[in-house]
């Protein structure tokens, strides 16, 4: 038993190496690049925080999901299930005193102790970008091509981000005038899209005729921007109204930087988080079962830990990402090839003098010293296996013999 546990993983996580781990770095320094373009600056957070920073009433991931344990003092602590608290933490520390808007992007992985049954991933590598100190229809739309940009960077030509506002649903539920307990079942049932469940619960509930109607309605609020003339048939309130009109103003803007092909709206969307305070967003595409961004505004969650700022973020989940890329047949290249010299031992002073030089010129180089009972066919299929582009056997007769890995062409040269 030891000994399996020593050569597996446990249920949940996973090696990622070689070529798969290459083409992964490479989406991530692209989606880097897409944030940094915006003025976004990173930040890295750690890996563990107190059990409060991710509590219930931060409004984060439950605590049965949570991967807890104890420092040497006594204190309960948590590996990060989400990297969004983590930002609004630094910010009301790191940032108190600033008064123009902070914009951080970061990388990291998250841990979620999902049941067993579900078959997902248990750690997973979110990357993300916040906002901070800005509360405006402009700022919503610049997150939200942010988001566009980044896809496109990674090489997606299909996707949709999916827009909704806590705000006006919230409206919805407080027009109601249900109980708290109701209101739990309530989003359940809607975010699973079971309309005809949610209109019995709230028959029982004896919720208004009025809340009831608008509750029906949503499962038809989902489509293009002319869904918003829809829902101002059915808004209850000014709050709600108020919140149509923020995603009218974002969908404008988002018309200048063109990009309003991209984007679809959902009013039955109520956040899978209970810090999200407006606008929330998912991005989908083919290929994969999951959003592979989730975001929204958060306007609240900073001041819980001392300082009121309104702010905008969200994460891609590249796990996801890549599966969708992989799935859609879209190639991410795995960088620069490396040259592997391999050499007879009677050439060893040779080999590094031009690993040196090639790696001056700043080429990825490895050397290898062959083994008499080996072919060269299988230094060949190693270096395929290790991602050289080129292979150069520095052979004891004083020659090399030169051979590209990619094309399978050899030469010797004296």
């Amino acid at each position: 038993m030891m000994k399996r546990q020593l050569l597996h993983t446990p249920e949940g996580v996973r090696d990622i190496y070689n070529e798969e781990c290459e083409k992964k770095q490479v989406l991530q320094e692209r989606l880097k690049k897409a944030m940094e373009q915006y003025g976004y600056h990173i930040i890295q957070t750690p890996t563990f925080e107190f059990f409060d920073i991710f509590g219930k009433e931060i409004g984060t991931t439950p605590s049965k999901d949570l991967y807890k344990f104890f420092d040497r003092e006594g204190n309960t602590l948590v590996l990060r299930p989400d990297i969004t608290p983590q930002i609004a933490r630094a910010t009301a520390t790191l940032f108190k005193d600033d008064e123009l808007p902070a914009r951080l992007c970061y990388v990291g992985n998250t841990f979620i102790n999902h049941s067993s049954y579900q078959g997902r991933l248990k750690e997973s590598t979110q990357m993300g970008a916040e906002m901070i100190g800005l509360d405006a229809a402009d700022a919503d739309a610049e997150m939200l091509a942010l988001v566009i940009d980044c896809l496109k960077n990674a090489g997606l030509e299909e996707f949709q981000i999916s827009i909704g506002n806590v705000d006006f649903f919230q409206s919805l539920i407080e027009e109601s005038e249900i109980d708290d307990e109701t209101e739990e079942r309530l989003r359940e049932l809607i975010n699973n899209r079971n309309f005809f469940g949610a209109d019995e619960l709230l028959e029982e509930a004896d919720a208004k005729p009025v809340s009831r109607k608008a509750f029906s309605a949503l499962s038809e609020m989902v489509g293009g921007v002319e869904i918003l003339e829809e829902a101002k048939k059915v808004a209850p309130s000014k709050k709600a109204m108020k919140a149509i009109r923020r995603l009218e103003k974002i969908y404008a803007i988002l018309s200048v930087y063109k990009m309003e092909q991209y984007i679809t709206f959902d009013l039955s969307m109520s956040g899978i988080y209970g810090y999200y305070t407006g606008i929330i967003f998912r991005g989908y595409t083919f290929g994969t079962g999951d959003a592979i961004v989730k975001g929204g505004r958060y306007d609240h969650l900073v001041e819980k830990f001392g300082k009121e700022e309104p702010a905008i973020g969200f994460a891609i989940v590249v796990d996801e990402l890549m599966s969708a890329l992989s799935r859609q047949k879209i190639q991410i290249s795995s960088g620069e090839k490396s040259s592997l010299i391999l050499y007879d031992k009677e050439r060893l002073k040779d080999a590094i003098q031009l690993a040196m030089e090639f790696r001056g010129k700043d080429k990825n180089t490895q050397i290898l010293q062959k083994a008499s009972d080996k072919s060269l066919e299988f230094y060949v299929d190693y270096g395929k296996r290790s991602l050289a582009g080129s292979m150069l056997y520095l052979r004891s007769k004083g020659d090399v013999q030169m051979v590209n890995l990619m094309t399978g062409e050899e030469k010797i040269v004296g």
